[in-house]
């Protein structure tokens, strides 16, 4: 090669090594964890008791309370939670100071759930559904936390998740958020009544309905054209239920918050699967707390939702 050619080659070479630093130095920039900051909130006194419908209605028991016991407060976690992406892992939310978040400050824990982000900086897994509790009040997050520090410590490290490369790398987790995380606060709308404003909070924000009732796209963010229209299960078995008017058409108001307090439907079938669990939570709410949930679930219009697959025909089914 002549002294031109080899000229040239530096330049191309240099060029690409300036792309790549550049192109290393915006992926950096994007991914990167926001700092741990004390939260902006007024002053609050918290309230262990709201705390406690705050946990309730998030339905923190459902994947954090130790698998195989009966004491829905025994918040040891370990559920493992099957994904497209790989396997998940509840973590211990006990007061455990060494296992858990007993040495937590309210803003890291604050944080944590509106924001992913964990205390040493670095984003959590959206299996945690964080995108939704995003929404929820500040007021309510300090309250459940305040609430989590009366229950007894469980002792106990959760194994590592088994997530394969590259979706095991947290940086990335930085880009999805960007693309499917919404952090506006939830704000009441003014044309509906209190009952419903009531509803809509806790179905899009704390209740976090939409991560397990809306088809998810390649990346597993939520297709938000149809947002609560079921699709397949996300833990890879099942079909979960369209809960827009296209689903719940037959059922009123009172059949909603009836199978939110029992787990039984109009037709006198009873909740399965992962709901068996939310029905747990959702039956300690107030009355009043499930009403206004049934009152928004029956304003949300028909949405059609993706295809289901036909059943497979069981053993000994004649054709």
């Amino acid at each position: 090669m002549d002294r031109d050619g080899l000229v040239m080659l530096r330049r191309i070479l240099l060029g690409l090594a300036l792309a790549g630093a550049a192109g290393f130095g915006i992926y950096w920039w994007l991914t990167a964890p926001p700092a741990v900051s004390a939260v902006a909130a007024p002053a609050h006194t918290p309230n262990p008791a709201n705390g406690q419908t705050t946990f309730n209605a998030g339905g923190c028991s459902s994947c954090h309370a130790v698998p195989g016991q009966p004491d829905r407060l025994r918040l040891g976690g370990g559920l493992a939670i099957p994904s497209p992406f790989g396997t998940f892992y509840a973590p211990n939310i006990s007061p455990d100071p060494a296992d858990g978040i007993g040495r937590w400050t309210e803003a890291e824990f604050v944080n944590a759930v509106t924001r992913g982000i964990s205390p040493a900086g670095s984003h959590y897994f959206p299996a945690f559904p964080y995108t939704s509790y995003a929404h929820a009040k500040v007021e309510d997050i300090s309250d459940l936390f305040a609430y989590l520090k009366t229950l007894a410590p469980v002792s106990g490290k959760v194994r590592d998740h088994d997530v394969p490369f590259p979706f095991n790398i947290r940086r990335n987790v930085g880009i999805w958020k960007i693309l499917f995380m919404d952090g506006k606060p939830f704000v009441p709308d003014a044309a509906h009544s209190p009952q419903w404003n009531r509803g809509a909070y806790l179905v899009n924000s704390l209740g976090h309905c939409a991560e397990c009732h809306s088809p998810r796209n390649f990346l597993g963010g939520i297709i938000t054209a149809q947002r609560f229209a079921g699709g397949p299960n996300p833990e890879g078995e099942g079909w979960v239920p369209n809960i827009t008017q296209k689903g719940l058409g037959d059922w009123s108001e009172k059949d909603i918050a009836f199978f939110l307090e029992t787990g039984v439907t109009p037709d006198n079938d009873t909740a399965g699967g992962s709901m068996a669990r939310v029905i747990k939570n959702t039956s300690q709410l107030s009355a009043e707390d499930r009403a206004a949930i049934a009152d928004y679930l029956k304003s949300l219009p028909p949405v059609e939702g993706p295809p289901r697959p036909p059943r497979k025909a069981k053993d000994g089914d004649k054709s």
